[in-house]
């Protein structure tokens, strides 16, 4: 199984994160900015992963290279997503990054696999709950980094 893992990151977390994902799915872990249109067409599992920011906003890199993924060709693609974010901090858009990247990949036809629950968690609203979960993997590193591991752990057992 080909797994591509495509991420944004300024400060290093998400992208920790995505290493870590791509080393245990076996996968290729990118960096938005160096990604091309074929990274997200030509794998069987598609992960796509970002911090948010302020108000609930995709990360720079994300925003500055949105067009690739428009680009794509998701029509029936698994994706998965994970998102970063602090939900003591930011508890009215925590990992808000991540609904923004479903909302993008629905809208290419992709098949989103994935959904976390909300459990185990306190925030107030988030776009990345849809249905009483989350649309993929929300990791808060800043306040809950001891449980990283084991959600990721779990969360690919469920995928691969």
């Amino acid at each position: 199984m080909i797994v591509n893992v495509i991420f944004g990151s300024d400060g290093g977390a998400t992208k920790g994160v995505a290493s870590k994902i791509s080393k245990k799915a076996q996968g290729r872990s990118i960096d938005i900015k160096s990604a091309s249109k074929s990274d997200f067409e030509n794998c069987d599992l598609l992960i796509l992963g970002s911090p948010t920011y302020g108000d609930g906003t995709l990360q720079t890199d994300w925003e500055e290279h949105i067009d690739k993924l428009r680009e794509a060709n998701l029509s029936g693609k698994k994706v998965a997503l994970f998102g970063t974010g602090d939900q003591e901090s930011y508890p009215g858009s925590f990992v808000d990054a991540m609904g923004i990247l479903y909302d993008e990949v629905m809208e290419k036809g992709a098949s989103v696999v994935g959904f976390t629950p909300t459990a185990g968690y306190e925030y107030i609203t988030s776009t990345a709950e849809r249905d009483g979960q989350f649309v993929g993997l929300a990791l808060d590193l800043d306040t809950q980094s001891g449980m990283t591991d084991k959600r990721v752990t779990a969360w690919l057992a469920n995928l691969l």
